[in-house]
């Protein structure tokens, strides 16, 4: 079983990075319960961060394989 599928909370963090660093809003949180939300939105302020610094396509990528949450 992959890791991605083991771990939620991560995986909230990872979509929601890439939700921040596309640009879209915060208000499309598809988690309720508060541990995955708080996760997603961690990453989606990263992601935003990133996004205002320029940090887009592969920049971004190379950013969220580096990026520790935990």
């Amino acid at each position: 079983m992959k890791r991605q599928k083991r771990d939620k909370s991560d995986r909230a963090y990872t979509k929601g990075y890439q939700t921040g660093v596309s640009g879209r809003s915060k208000d499309i949180c598809p988690h309720v319960e508060p541990q995955l939300r708080q996760a997603w939105l961690t990453g989606w302020r990263e992601g935003r961060v990133d996004n205002w610094d320029g940090m887009i396509g592969v920049s971004g990528v190379h950013r969220l394989s580096d990026t520790s949450h935990l």
